[in-house]
Formats: structure tokens, C-alpha cells, sequence
């Protein structure tokens, strides 16, 4: 394994497989598909419950009963409690397309016509299907139902468009509907008895009698695409929904028998589960455009509006940026939206408003995919300015402006940058300076204007005299730079060509040609580098103050896609349609890691912190996060995790996090933490051999050890406590036989305890009882030679449970003649050792500092009398010294600094 290790897979909604619903208590939860695994929502509020584990096909089919869920993936069925797979069924030989929860069972249909039914409450037991049917040959499956009140029977649904009706328990075919000579895509039933509700591919809605064999009432929405999902309403009002291929859902009246109102624009894609909510006026869809979306029946016309959602990219994305500190994502798709990823938490990803685009679009008549701007192609992002004004440019395909976007209030900005060119060419590039006051663009026709984000206003252009028409370039411009200080501006053409600008002037300084068409510029304000990408798939480097260039990197064998620098200017990373990501690292000037991806990358960024890596694929709709290992394991040696020249297979990350990740790593319990032979503390320490840590506990913890002898004198009581006049009315006993009054169980046991306690402090003697888990983790922690667990565990006690461990360890009757053979200075001893050790290492320091002190003044005096620990305790002066020395010579300039100013008079 590389640096980089797959974490999971965000903007992940929904498939095309059809949605789960399930009622536990007063909740109502739905289960989504999203690929190769499964996710949980609660309708409340749409947030999300849990994530099921990876699976190794592509779910086709899913269903859920109270705390079971079960995900078909090619020709198996996987069953889950909550998140855990207790079984596998496997008796298909064909993929497994549909699923149907059957009172105690499940029924799975194949596409080759087996039904297979199987028990889910016996699982521990068999995993044999109790019940088999076989489909006639010229009848393929499409859908399968349960009609109410119907024991033991289902309605099957074929693509050569007729239905049968089966005994699941007999295994036999009772009666077959001829159909209406069009494939049946669903078919559900009502809250009337008998009557089931049929949509076809010809776009019919058919409402039928089935006792009857008999068409109540028949709609047609051929305009519309094919029926594709169906659901009554159930709360009393007459009312059928429909959902088509065309992402509209139409709404029914079955006593009018007439269209009733139509949501025109529900979804972008085809339609692929609708649900009425049991006696609700609320009704759920999902759709392949990786949306799900929850409508109201509350107005006073009866249509529907949307009431929450969730949804993310439905087309691949184009470009990502890290935000706000690495914890949140900005990512442009082809889809025309421009989104907002949480890392933290999936609940606050959003889209940014284009500013009522739904009312634009119904105002005009028109999608709202025509109203919304075209996909982004570029865009950059400045923090430094979000609480006033617009902090976000971005250029859009075949588009002659810039949009600005105030990510405080997720909404598109008031104004537009429109270039003052003679020929309004496209924006291909825009970059924001440093102190986010100004917008630089770049055109296709190779014209640069700089603009000022409050405003909107121009503040002037930057030309090249030598150039033709008055441009900048004679060509198009494919990337802008600014400096940290606004000093410099780089800009770099198709051509070959870079210019440094002066910002503020927008005089030409200096110019250089590469030699090659460029595709790409990413420039570091740190270290004053700037990467170019050209059609030679060459990766060079300049230092844009001296003039030439300073690394150049070759590897690729395909169109480089996209490339980033870390924060701290060490490392770049590049990916390419060779499906290859390669980490190049600038100071060493060679690769120390290259994977390898089954889709190639198309857009990548890191975040501030080195320990995210975010990527996108080639059509993939969601965004992908990878973590930094060696960050995480606490080693600053990453070759030892980079595979250099080798490039490594590294398969995508899924939706649930990997095994090994923080959620699964706090299963495992505190005892074990001893015993773990673990490097991670000597790594630490020489990570930060210079560095001195803190525990970073809360004050009052550290603080309460050196006064606690205060603490205990203020909070005594005033008056000893009063013995109650009477017995109580109940007492602690049981009765017996003999009518001895008998204490119970744990009490005696206490007494015991207490009992021997006491008389083993006042005979002089060690207790019999087995050593404290105090003891414990001293013990092993030497044994092993590693004090981090110890140091973890006193961190956890309290300020009065630490006092009273090291209170145990003290020597009651000190006139014994074996006294050099008594456990107590054994364990003394070892704490010596760990306060050298810790001291030395420099970690957790104050909070060390402030158990030697209470050390100290409990076994100061028995330190003294014995000559093998007096030389343990001279050690431990002269490291301490040393340490602290170093430390008071950093506070020396800063109290001189802080002595000064206070007696100086300004």
C-alpha cells in the first residue's frame, strides 16, 4: 500500500434500484441503493442512519423487514443485522433482479423465471431455500407483488406484457391475466381489495379488478416516457402517482378519473420508485439523477411541493477544491450544478442556488436545466474574504462571463464579470489574488482583466504590445496565478508562452517560451514555483523570480487531467487517462509513489492538512477520499510508504468506510492496549526530538493534583456525619432457617474485602488481594518497554483515584528488616523509571510535571531512606534539569519581551 489508502466514497445518493421502505415504531426509515453497497435514511429528516458494508457486484434488487436488510448482487442475496452480513443465499443461477418481502420470507426472482423462497427468522439454522417455482419459458419476469389479503399468493408481471397469479405454498399457477400487449414495468396494489395498479412501457396506467379480471379505469401518459413506478395514496384521498422514464410524476384523480396536477420537473432522469407514506399526504421518489425527494400535499389546489431532499451530482464531476480548512469539498459536475461536499458530515452537503431557478423556468416555460448556467470549467475560491463579499469566480463552457458566488449564504453573487473585449470570447481561466479583493480572467481570444469582487467594476486590462489585436496572449489563456503580496501575476497561453506581469502596473516584466502547446499551470504562493502540464506529457517546474526552470518530471503515458501542490510546496501530485496518480516529491526530484485505479482520475485536490485526498473519475458521480497513512501512523519517514518507481493496484474507496478506519479500530478494548508491542510512541519521538507536547487535559485536571490537599480541607464537613435515631424500616438481609439474619452477597463480600484490608495495613503486611489495574499497566507497560498505554490510563483517572493509587504504594511500617524485598519499592522504582523516560521524551509535560510533584511528596521520605532508589531519583534531577533549562530558556525572551512593554509608557 501506497501514501494514499481508499477512506470512502461521498455524493452518493441513490441508483436505479428501487427504494426499501420499512416502519419501526413511530419512525419511518427507507433503504437506497448506492452501487456495490446500501445506505439507510430517516424520513424525519432525511439524515442518514447507517451504511452497509461493500459488497462485490452491484446491488440489483433490495428489501428490509425491521432490523434485516437484504441485497441482491448477482445471482446471491446477501442478508444484514444492522450492518453485519450473517448469511449468504446462493442457490440462483442467474442474476437476481427483484426482491419481496412475503410475511416470514422472502421471495427472490431471477431473470431466467425461478422463484426461490426463503426463511430469514431461521437463518442460524439453514440457509437452504424452503420453496421453489419455475416460471413458464416464454414468460420473463419484470415485477412481482403481493396482492392484500391474498394468503400464500403473488402476481408476477412479464416483459411480453401478461400477468400470473401464484400459490407460492402449492407451487402452482392459478390464473393468468392476458395483458395488454406491452412489457409491464410495475405493478402495485391499493387500498382497495382486488384491485392492483399496473403501468406498462407503452405509457398506460392500468387500474384493474383481478377478482374479476376486469380494467377499472385506464390512463395514458404516452407523452411522458414509460410508467416506471407506481403508488396509491393511502390516507383516504382517491389519488394514483405515477413516475415515467422522462423524470416527470403525474398525479391521478381515480373518482374523477382525469389528470390531476403533474410535477414536471421532479427528477432529471427516469423515475425509479415512488411511495406514499401510510396515511400521509406525503409521497417519496427516487430517480437515477442520484436524487430523493420527499413532496407534500398541502396547498389549496391539492398539487404537490417538494418538502426535503437529498441529492448529489447527477453527471460526473469537472473540478474540486478543498474549503474551510479541509472540511468541506467544492465540486463543479457536468450537470450544471455547483455543489458544496461536507467531509464531516453528509447532512450539510448542498447545492449552491442559482437564485430561483424553479420559478424562472415554470415563469418561462422552460426546463430548468435550460434556466441554470452552463457546466463549470474552472473556478477558485478565497477565504480570506467570505464574511463580506463574494469569495468564488468561476468560468463556464461557451460562456463570454465569470459568475461570482458568496458562499456564506450558498447563493450565486449579484454581479456578473463580463471582459471589455471587441470579440466576447469564452472565459477559460480566472484566478482570485491573496487578500480577495480582486477576480483575474482570462479568454479564449487571450485577453486578461482584472476585476474587483465588491464592486463588479473592471480595473483594467493587461497587454502585451508585441501581440496582435492588444491581447495578452496570441492564443488562449489557460491559467492565471497570482503572488502571496499582489506583486506578480503569471499568466500561460496554448501556445507555449508565460508572461510575469506586474499586478498592480499590469506592465509585462518577463516571458518564456516552453516549446510545447500547454494544457495546465498550478502555481505555489509559498515557494514561488509554478508546475506546467504541456502535450509532451512533460511536467516542469519554474521558479517564475529566477526565470528557468528548476524539475522536470516524466512518467505519464497519457493526457495529464489534472495536478496540485501541498500545502507546504513538498509535494506534487498529478493524475492522467492512464489511470495513474504519481506523487513527485519537489525537493528530492523524483517519484516516491504511484498507484494505479481502475477508472482514471479526472480531477483531484488536497487538503490544507496533507491528510485527504480527494479525486474524481470518469463517469462516477460521486467524490472520492483517500487517507494519508503515514499522517495517521504518526512517521515522518514516507518513503517507507511510498512504492517509488513501482506503481501499486489500489481498487476505488466505497460508500462505508474501509476496514481498519477509527470506527472499527474502538471496537478493541483498553486491557489489550498493554500488551501490543506498538512503535507509535518512538516514532513520535523522533518525529519531534526538538518539541516538547502537551496532554492537552482540561487545567483544572493537572491543576487538582498539586492542590489537592486543599481540596480535600475545603470540602470536608463541618459536622461528622449524625448516626440515624432509628434503624431503617427495611433491612439489608435475608432470611434463613435458623433465623440467623444474613447479610447478602455483595455486601458481605465488601465487608470481607474491608475486613482484610485492614487488617493487612495494620499488621504492616502487603494485602492478599490482587494488584490494582494501576499496577497492572505499569507492570506490562515495562515488560513490553513501552509507557504509552500507561501514560493513556493515569491521563484517564482522576485527580483522587491517581492520589490514592500512589497513596497504595506506600510503606506502612518501615522497621522491617527485609525491607529492600518489599513490593512497594518495586513498583516505586518502576515509576521512577517511567518519570525518566517520560521527562526524557518530553510528552505530556505538564501534566507529568504535576504527578512527579504529588510523587514526591508522598514517597519523598522513603526515596531518602533507601540508597537504590536515591540514585533512580538523581537521574531523574539531572534529565529534569537539563529539559527545563531548555524550556525556561524559551519563556526567558518572552518574559523580557512582556517586561518590557509592560514598563514602558506609550
Amino acid at each position: 500500500m501506497g501514501i494514499f489508502e481508499p477512506f470512502r466514497a461521498i455524493g452518493y445518493i441513490t441508483t436505479n434500484v428501487p427504494f426499501s421502505v420499512q416502519r419501526l415504531g413511530t419512525e419511518t426509515f427507507v433503504t437506497v441503493s448506492v452501487g456495490k453497497a446500501w445506505q439507510i435514511y430517516n424520513c424525519a429528516k432525511l439524515s442518514l442512519v447507517l451504511v452497509g458494508p461493500q459488497l462485490p457486484k452491484k446491488i440489483r434488487a433490495l428489501a428490509s423487514y425491521r432490523e434485516y436488510t437484504f441485497a441482491a448482487n448477482g445471482s446471491s442475496i446477501a442478508v444484514f443485522k444492522r450492518a453485519h452480513q450473517v448469511a449468504t443465499w446462493s442457490r440462483h443461477g442467474a442474476k437476481v433482479n427483484h426482491l419481496l418481502l412475503f410475511g416470514a420470507h422472502i421471495l427472490s426472482v431471477d431473470v431466467e423465471g425461478n422463484i426461490f423462497t426463503w426463511a430469514f427468522k431461521e437463518i442460524d439454522k439453514s440457509l437452504a431455500p424452503v420453496g421453489h417455482v419455475m416460471l413458464e419459458d416464454n414468460f420473463t419476469p419484470s415485477c412481482i407483488m403481493h396482492p392484500d389479503t391474498y394468503l400464500n399468493k403473488v402476481i408476477v408481471g412479464s416483459q411480453e406484457g401478461s400477468l400470473q397469479l401464484w400459490n407460492i405454498s402449492t407451487r402452482k399457477k392459478l390464473y393468468e391475466f392476458k395483458g395488454w400487449k406491452s412489457s409491464i414495468s410495475c405493478c402495485v396494489s391499493s387500498p382497495a381489495l382486488d384491485v392492483v395498479g399496473i403501468g406498462c412501457a407503452d405509457g398506460k396506467i392500468h387500474v384493474h379488478n383481478i377478482r374479476y379480471d376486469e380494467e377499472i379505469v385506464s390512463f395514458s401518459h404516452s407523452t411522458r416516457g414509460a410508467v416506471t413506478a407506481l403508488s396509491f395514496r393511502t390516507d383516504g384521498q382517491p389519488l394514483l402517482a405515477s413516475g415515467g422514464s422522462s423524470g416527470v410524476i403525474s398525479i391521478w384523480n381515480l373518482e374523477k378519473r382525469r389528470l390531476q396536477s403533474i410535477i414536471r420537473e421532479a427528477h432529471d432522469c427516469s423515475i425509479t420508485s415512488l411511495y406514499f407514506f401510510a396515511n400521509e399526504p406525503v409521497l417519496m421518489s427516487s430517480s437515477m439523477d442520484n436524487s430523493l425527494k420527499m413532496w407534500i400535499f398541502d396547498t389549496s389546489d391539492g398539487d404537490p411541493r417538494l418538502l426535503r431532499f437529498r441529492s448529489g451530482h447527477s453527471a460526473p464531476p469537472l473540478c474540486i477544491k478543498f474549503y474551510a480548512n479541509g472540511r468541506h469539498i467544492l465540486s463543479a459536475g457536468q450537470d450544471r450544478a455547483f455543489r458544496l461536499f461536507s467531509v464531516i458530515q453528509d447532512q450539510q452537503s448542498r447545492e449552491l442556488s442559482q437564485r430561483h431557478v424553479s420559478k424562472r423556468a415554470k415563469k418561462l416555460r422552460l426546463k430548468e436545466e435550460e434556466i441554470k448556467l452552463k457546466p463549470v470549467i474552472a473556478f477558485d475560491v478565497a477565504e480570506i474574504r467570505q464574511r463580506d463579499w463574494c469569495n468564488v469566480v468561476t468560468c463556464h463552457r461557451d460562456t463570454a462571463q465569470a459568475y461570482v458566488w458568496r458562499l456564506q449564504n450558498f447563493v450565486l453573487g449579484e454581479h456578473i464579470l463580463t471582459p471589455c473585449t471587441e470579440d466576447q470570447t469564452p472565459v477559460k481561466a480566472c484566478t482570485i489574488s491573496a487578500c480577495g479583493n480582486f477576480a483575474i480572467l482570462g479568454t479564449a481570444g487571450g485577453w486578461i482583466e482584472r476585476f474587483n469582487l465588491q464592486s463588479g467594476i473592471s480595473r483594467g486590462s493587461y497587454l502585451d504590445a508585441l501581440e496582435g489585436k492588444g491581447a495578452a496572449h496570441d492564443g488562449e489563456v489557460i491559467g492565471l496565478a497570482c503572488d502571496s503580496t499582489n506583486t506578480i501575476m503569471v499568466s500561460a497561453g496554448y501556445h507555449g508562452d508565460i508572461k510575469v506581469w506586474d499586478f498592480k502596473g499590469r506592465e509585462l516584466k518577463s516571458r518564456w517560451e516552453i516549446g510545447n502547446s500547454l494544457v495546465k499551470i498550478v502555481y505555489h504562493r509559498v515557494n514561488g514555483l509554478l508546475a506546467t502540464v504541456a502535450d509532451d506529457l512533460v511536467i516542469r517546474l519554474y521558479d517564475v523570480i529566477a526565470l528557468r526552470m528548476v524539475r522536470k518530471f516524466e512518467g505519464h503515458t497519457d493526457r495529464i487531467t489534472d495536478m496540485c501542490f501541498s500545502e507546504d510546496g513538498k509535494w506534487l501530485l498529478t493524475s492522467s487517462m492512464d489511470g495513474s496518480l504519481r506523487i513527485w516529491d519537489v525537493i528530492l526530484a523524483r517519484q516516491i509513489d504511484a498507484m494505479q485505479v481502475d477508472v482514471s482520475i479526472t480531477a483531484l485536490s488536497l487538503s490544507p492538512n496533507m491528510d485527504v485526498l480527494a479525486t474524481t473519475h470518469v463517469d462516477q458521480n460521486g467524490v472520492y477520499l483517500w487517507v494519508n497513512r503515514a499522517m495517521f501512523s504518526g512517521s515522518a519517514n514516507f518513503e517507507s510508504y511510498g512504492s517509488r518507481n513501482e506503481i501499486l493496484s489500489v481498487k476505488l474507496p466505497s460508500v462505508a468506510p474501509v476496514e481498519g478506519s477509527p470506527e472499527n479500530d474502538s471496537e478493541k478494548t483498553i486491557l489489550d492496549a498493554p500488551l501490543q508491542n506498538t512503535s507509535h510512541s518512538t516514532k513520535l519521538d523522533k518525529q519531534i526530538p526538538d518539541l516538547v507536547t502537551l496532554s492537552l487535559l482540561p487545567k483544572s485536571q493537572w491543576q487538582s493534583l498539586i492542590n489537592l490537599d486543599i481540596i480535600k480541607a475545603r470540602n470536608k464537613p463541618i459536622e461528622p456525619p449524625k448516626k440515624p435515631e432509628r434503624a431503617p424500616f427495611f433491612l439489608p438481609s435475608i432470611p434463613s432457617l435458623s433465623g440467623e439474619i444474613l447479610f447478602k452477597s455483595g455486601e458481605s463480600a465488601d465487608k470481607e474485602k474491608d475486613t482484610q484490608a485492614g487488617e493487612a495495613l495494620s499488621n504492616g503486611k502487603k494485602s492478599d488481594l490482587p494488584p490494582s489495574q494501576f499496577l497492572q499497566y505499569l507492570q506490562s507497560s515495562v515488560d513490553v518497554g513501552n509507557f504509552s498505554a500507561f501514560t493513556d490510563y493515569i491521563k484517564s483517572l482522576s485527580p483522587s483515584a491517581l492520589d490514592m493509587e500512589l497513596r497504595m504504594l506506600q510503606v506502612i511500617d518501615d522497621d522491617d528488616q527485609e525491607m529492600d524485598k518489599r513490593p512497594e519499592l518495586y513498583f516505586i522504582e518502576l515509576l521512577l523509571d517511567y518519570f525518566v523516560h517520560e521527562i526524557s521524551c518530553r510528552n505530556n509535560f505538564e501534566f507529568i510535571q504535576a504527578v512527579i510533584r504529588l510523587f514526591l511528596k508522598i514517597h519523598g521520605e522513603t526515596i531518602r531512606c533507601q540508597s537504590k532508589l536515591q540514585d533512580k531519583a538523581r537521574k531523574l534531577l539531572e534529565v529534569q534539569s537539563a529539559v527545563w533549562q531548555r524550556v525556561d530558556k524559551l519563556f526567558q525572551s518572552t518574559r523580557c519581551m512582556v517586561t518590557f512593554l509592560s514598563n514602558s509608557q506609550f
